[in-house]
């Protein structure tokens, strides 16, 4: 059986400019996608490892491979590195790595949003989605990973409605907004200005809105896509070029936008200042990676804030839901169980194959011996056939009842390499 290697780094091994670093963003495309995939082969084609299946998920607070691989996991952190052009060290001093029952525990965990940055989070999981259609996608989902993933969705489903883990979680946008009303004790005083129009940015429009805020400017590359929020939450939306301009008259920035690159730089924010007269601002960058380049927090009276400064506001908000999440990984850890009992199972399935291709075989022979006995003694017709293989066939099934009860009962016992044997040498299944 394939081993299941999880392997990854997230907020909690990684500061934000490592995460940033091996960020995989840009190759979930199958033209991009880091692994070639053929089955049973283990060598290097084209600089790329081949792989029996993989899914990559690339998000602000996390980036994990999960690869079906019969090597070693070294191979995929070699890969890992050469794509980002990173240092195997580095990547090594802050990685995980997982195999088969961990694997899918520590999936199983993110799907349900117990491994966030915001415990009962439910961003998590619409990315585990567009992960698995990447994947799909570039032709790497097959058996396992299909299983695999669908299983973890109805996990998270499982954990949301048996557990309150989610009834006060708070996300990356709200604890946002958050901070900014920790800033600025009242809202409804000052301006705000939203960099992006995606799924955050969207949450982090609403909350603003919410709170109470005087102001609210939406700016995005695609002025439709930020019409379209507008004419949901409310506000005005802009062009992108007319973000020097937005910036002069805003007291606070949210940005999270999906380029690769800074869009607010040092040179940027100095003309903003000095058309603002140095009144104070705060950047609050929920993107990966950073929209906001870190050298604009040297600037005078320029206060940045990235993901990781977030982490205060989260903390206050875990201790309600503990209690929940014990219940939760509880849910995980029994459908665990469950899905390394079917793992387990696919290890049957040749020889429950060949038990029912014997059956089939004996059935074809003896019925097919009885039939010339019949004509010798005149009788004949469609009905004594069919008569004759419905008998055979119950008699085959009640001999195999026994064996493969044996079979399945082995496997829950974890004898089940031993007694597969013996149940193929008893019934001949390799002469």
């Amino acid at each position: 059986m394939s081993t299941i290697h999880l392997i990854g780094l997230n907020h909690r091994t990684a500061q934000v400019e490592i995460r940033e670093k091996f960020a995989l963003v840009e190759y979930t495309s199958p033209e991009n996608w880091p692994f070639l995939c053929h089955k049973n082969c283990r060598s290097s084609v084209q600089n790329k490892l081949a792989v029996k299946e993989s899914l990559i998920l690339s998000t602000c607070n996390r980036v994990e491979i999960i690869a079906v691989y019969d090597g070693s996991y070294e191979d995929l952190m070699n890969v890992w590195c050469q794509t980002r052009g990173a240092d195997i060290n580095e990547l090594r001093a802050c990685m995980y790595h997982y195999e088969d029952e961990e694997a899918i525990r520590h999936l199983f965990r993110v799907a349900s949003s117990l491994d966030s940055l915001v415990l009962g989070e439910p961003q998590i999981l619409g990315q585990l989605k567009a992960a698995y259609r990447l994947s799909v996608a570039a032709g790497h989902a097959g058996l396992l990973i299909n299983r695999l993933l669908h299983k973890a969705f109805s996990v998270a489903k499982r954990v949301r409605s048996e557990t309150a883990v989610a009834s006060s979680a708070v996300s990356i946008s709200y604890a946002a907004v958050e901070l900014a009303k920790r800033i600025f004790e009242d809202m409804s005083e000052h301006k705000a200005l939203l960099l992006g129009a995606g799924e955050m940015a969207e949450l982090a429009a609403m909350h603003l809105v919410q709170s109470g805020i005087r102001e609210l400017k939406i700016v995005n590359r695609t002025l439709s896509r930020a019409e379209e929020l507008v004419n949901k939450i409310g506000g005005e939306a802009f062009e992108f070029n007319a973000l020097e301009d937005c910036l002069c008259d805003t007291d606070i920035v949210i940005s999270s936008t999906g380029s690769m690159e800074p869009i607010i730089h040092q040179e940027l924010m100095t003309r903003v200042m000095q058309k603002r007269k140095k009144r104070p601002m705060f950047l609050i960058d929920i993107a990966m990676p950073r929209d906001i380049d870190p050298a604009v927090n040297h600037l005078d009276n320029v206060y940045v804030y990235d993901i990781d400064d977030l982490k205060e506001v989260v903390e206050e908000n875990l201790a309600n839901r503990k209690v929940e999440a014990t219940k939760a990984a509880q849910i995980v850890d029994e459908e665990v169980k469950f899905f390394e009992l079917w793992r387990g199972s696919l290890q049957l399935k040749p020889t429950i194959l060949a038990i029912e291709d014997k059956g089939k075989n004996i059935i074809n022979e003896e019925v097919h011996r009885t039939l010339k006995r019949f004509d010798h003694l005149g009788i004949r017709g469609e009905q004594v056939e069919e008569a004759l293989e419905k008998m055979a066939h119950a008699i085959v099934r009640k001999c195999h009842h026994a064996p493969l009860e044996f079979l399945q009962n082995s496997y829950k016992h974890n004898n089940d390499t031993q007694n597969t044997g013996i149940i193929r040498k008893v019934l001949g299944l390799d002469e």
